[in-house]
């Protein structure tokens, strides 16, 4: 497949899971450009608004398995890592658990304790999951994403700052406009099996991500998401602010992004776009603010307002 080719995936892979999948489309280009910026994804939402049929849907169009995980409890880590299945005459084999697949969904994260969510930690950061001393690599491009409930839920734990670092993007999956679900009710009965389009292979996906890195960013638009990070992490509300890693993610999506607007070049509107969705679960506030009411994203959109543009960038 040549480059031109290449190039049309994304949008190719949008339109197949818009059959089925309606009203989402920012939604669905931030998973996109989870993808392409190898990042995850904290998909948030009230329940029965499609979450795992958008994360089936994805996994189909690029052509990948799919896993769902729900998660309890009483589960262990070696019920998403896998096991070794240990024979009489003193063999081993290992047995992979759910989390091998392109796409998975860990539905209701923070349902589970942090021991076992802690198996997704080397998941997402290393592609890898170690069992008994063992790495074993997961299949390549690997996309995590990940559903909670909310934390004053009976049973539930606060995923860890650590875990959520690791996140690219936190997403809010809300309820439908009218006229989106509209669509939905008339397309009832293909969503009882839905069939999208396989639209290209992971292999085809991996070479959009060499593509990417290719995407210039200039040392403009570098200083602007120094701007903004430094801005949150002196802010008197913010107890510990983003990350390193926070930064990086910040960065690698504005190449995705600007890829995916058809440009070679991230400009400062590539990352205005994706800093509310890729900062504001790394903010953690003090007391004082918690007490007031202040959320993260209000401090988020604070900053992305008063923060100047880096002038000869549009």
């Amino acid at each position: 497949m040549n480059q031109p080719e290449l190039t049309s995936i994304p949008s190719r892979i949008a339109q197949a899971i818009a059959q089925y999948v309606r009203g989402k489309h920012e939604t669905i280009q931030l998973l996109m450009v989870a993808l392409l910026s190898g990042g995850h994804v904290l998909l948030e939402g009230h329940p029965g608004t499609g979450k795992t049929l958008l994360a089936r849907s994805f996994a189909e169009a690029i052509g990948g398995e799919f896993k769902r995980i729900q998660l309890m409890a009483d589960m262990l880590p070696g019920d998403i890592t896998g096991f070794k299945l240990y024979q009489s005459e003193g063999d081993s084999k290992f047995i992979p658990g759910p989390i091998f697949a392109n796409v998975v969904l860990a539905d209701e994260l923070n349902r589970t304790t942090p021991r076992t969510q802690a198996a997704f930690l080397e998941a997402m950061q290393e592609g890898q999951v170690t069992v008994e001393g063992v790495s074993y690599p997961l299949p390549y491009p690997f996309l995590a994403i990940a559903t909670q409930v909310p934390s004053i839920s009976e049973g539930s734990y606060q995923l860890p700052e650590g875990e959520l670092d690791r996140f690219a993007f936190r997403i809010w999956n809300g309820y439908l406009d009218r006229s989106s679900e509209s669509e939905v009710l008339r397309i009832v009965d293909d969503l009882d099996n839905p069939k999208v389009t396989q639209i290209c292979t992971p292999q085809e996906i991996i070479h959009l991500r060499e593509i990417v890195k290719t995407i210039e960013v200039s040392e403009l638009v570098v200083s602007y998401i120094m701007d903004l990070i430094e801005s949150l992490r002196n802010n008197t509300d913010v107890l510990s602010g983003p990350s390193s890693r926070g930064a990086l993610t910040l960065l690698r999506a504005s190449r995705a992004h600007a890829f995916l607007e058809g440009r070679d070049f991230v400009i400062p509107d590539d990352v205005k776009g994706l800093t509310i969705h890729t900062l504001q679960h790394r903010l953690r506030l003090t007391a004082e603010a918690e007490i007031e009411g202040i959320r993260p994203i209000e401090l988020v959109e604070a900053t992305l307002e008063r923060t100047p543009v880096p002038k000869g960038e549009s």
